[in-house]
């Protein structure tokens, strides 16, 4: 505090005080001219000597109208030097006009009170002082010269004395006042300061938050809303400017529902866009007991769904260790006594179905035991940085590889998005761009799209008899979140099924176990990623994966 205070006194500029002081001295001056030149008071101005009441006025009043001409044309900062000066040149000019009327006790020389008490105001506190000092000898000088001199009574040098103690107190005591207001505006300097860091830290915070924060007024206009909530909204905006809550419907229907009864609404909202994303929208009143500012708290819930995912996985994995001991035995029981009545010679053609019958479910029910043991042994996701270009392109070609009619496959990569590109290659094309990255486990991203690829070529077959598939892989640029699409060119879902699309044991085939997108919906969670299901402008079936930002933490 104490150097804030030194900095200020160095830094302290009195030029508007100044300049309300050359106002006074030159109204001052020039009523003292006026009055001696009517004839106001001539008991009292200049009775002992006009000439020199009269010169040193008009001098006086001259040197401040020159003084108040500069200050208007220009701006300065003067020095203590120069503050000195001048306010020397008021005590010389005030003790002549004093000699001039009769000393001390004529009532001029309460007149020099003024020019010490700005003096005490602008000018240091050992100047100050040397200025009341300099007065006090100027003023008991002229009461002692009348005294000694002139041979007057003592009245006029006890009103000198009295004058020149007047001027160090007054001295004094704007002193202190100079220093108890220098230093109450070193503190608010110094508290400004530190309110401007608060603010400043506090909005680089929401700004960095994840959680995303908006400020609601009375008329549902967005006042504060930080990037985080932008990004979770959708918004392709960077400012709240002409933002509405009813732009955005999801959120605005959560609103309603939570003014209609704020215990009775569901958290959860979905936004579609070019890419989903799921939130939690939480509300609260930013002053208890008002409505009418609302305060809005947007998460992303892909971190509280691993959270859950990890212990629904426990709960799992000790279940199907009862299952697995409780079916897989007398399943194998059933499976083997029907491969052994397979081998008779004596079975009719019935018999036969209905051997087949016993060996496709057993083999289904165990491909069930065997998808939900996949699931609950799964080690947890160990997500790192992957550069999506390269490692897509090189799981399409291990992917062909691995299927024995591998020659039969037509799959088209696609990139949107990524640096200055927005041309589309197949595999084959050296011209990659590496610039995009994601953070996924790789293993289990392997696990995901070659469930999806076997889907779409699969429903791609039954549709059209081709195995075609596309797939495309961009940064969104509201998320700047990289992306995966599986395009295939099948019959695709249906409106009526599509809520029901990732629940375990949901299927639409005979065959089908309902665990394959289930598994890897649980999978994209465990990675912070979301997996959604929808059609592309031209109707084609597609899965949409929201990878997580490659600088994210776990």
């Amino acid at each position: 505090m104490t150097s804030n205070l030194l900095n200020l006194q160095h830094s302290y500029n009195p030029y508007d005080l100044l300049r309300i002081y050359t106002y006074y001295r030159t109204l001052l001056g020039s009523v003292l001219l006026l009055m001696f030149q009517i004839e106001f008071a001539p008991k009292v101005l200049g009775n002992d000597n006009p000439d020199l009441f009269f010169y040193t006025s008009a001098a006086y009043t001259a040197i401040n109208f020159v003084t108040l001409a500069v200050m208007w044309r220009l701006k300065y900062s003067p020095s203590q030097r120069k503050l000195f000066s001048s306010l020397l040149i008021d005590v010389i000019a005030i003790s002549l006009l004093m000699h001039a009327s009769g000393g001390a006790l004529s009532g001029l020389g309460y007149l020099l009170l003024v020019a010490i008490a700005a003096g005490g105001i602008m000018l240091r506190e050992r100047i100050s002082f040397f200025l009341a000092a300099i007065t006090t000898i100027v003023v008991i000088g002229e009461g002692a010269f009348r005294f000694l001199i002139l041979v007057q009574d003592n009245k006029s040098l006890f009103a000198s004395g009295t004058l020149s103690a007047l001027a160090f107190l007054t001295a004094i005591l704007f002193q202190y006042l100079t220093k108890k207001i220098r230093l109450s505006y070193a503190e608010a300097e110094t508290q400004a300061a530190q309110a401007a860091r608060l603010q400043k830290l506090a909005q680089i915070i929401v700004e960095r938050m994840r959680t995303g924060i908006l400020v609601l007024n009375e008329n549902l206009e967005i006042e504060l809303c930080n990037q985080a909530a932008l990004k979770l909204l959708g918004s392709t905006q960077d400012t709240t400017a002409n933002l509405r809550l009813d732009n955005f419907p999801e959120l605005y229907k959560k609103h309603q529902s939570w003014q209609r009864n704020a215990n009775d609404h569901s958290p959860y909202l979905k936004i579609d866009g070019d890419t989903i994303t799921e939130a939690k929208a939480n509300f609260a009143y930013l002053e208890p007991g008002t409505s009418a500012d609302i305060l809005i708290f947007l998460e992303d819930v892909r971190s509280l769904n691993q959270q859950a995912q990890q212990l629904k996985l426990a709960s799992l994995g000790r279940l199907t260790a009862s299952i697995a001991h409780e079916i897989r035995n007398p399943l194998g029981a059933i499976s083997h006594a029907s491969q052994l009545l397979g081998e008779s010679d004596t079975l009719s053609a019935s018999e036969q179905r209905l051997l087949d019958i016993i060996n496709n479910h057993s083999k289904r029910v165990n491909q069930i035991i065997e998808n939900i043991l996949q699931l609950s042994r799964r080690r947890g996701a160990k997500p790192t940085q992957i550069n999506l270009q390269q490692w897509v392109h090189t799981f399409v070609a291990d992917y062909k590889s691995s299927k024995s009619n591998g020659s039969q496959f037509n799959i088209l990569i696609k990139e949107k998005n990524i640096g200055d590109s927005h041309s589309d290659f197949d595999y084959d094309d050296t011209s990659m761009i590496t610039s995009l990255c994601a953070k996924f486990d790789t293993s289990q991203l392997q696990q995901v799209l070659t469930n999806l690829f076997d889907n779409g070529i699969r429903y791609g077959i039954a549709q059209t008899g081709r195995a075609d598939l596309r797939i495309e892989i961009g940064l969104d640029i509201n998320q700047q979140q990289p992306y995966i699409r599986v395009i295939d060119f099948g019959a695709g879902i249906s409106e009526e099924n599509r809520k029901h699309l990732f629940e375990p044991f949901f299927t639409t085939e005979n065959t089908g176990s309902g665990l394959g997108l289930y598994i890897c919906k649980e999978l994209c969670e465990a990675n912070q990623a979301i997996i959604s299901y929808k059609r592309t402008e031209q109707g084609e079936s597609c899965f949409h994966l929201q990878l997580a930002h490659p600088d994210k933490n776990s």
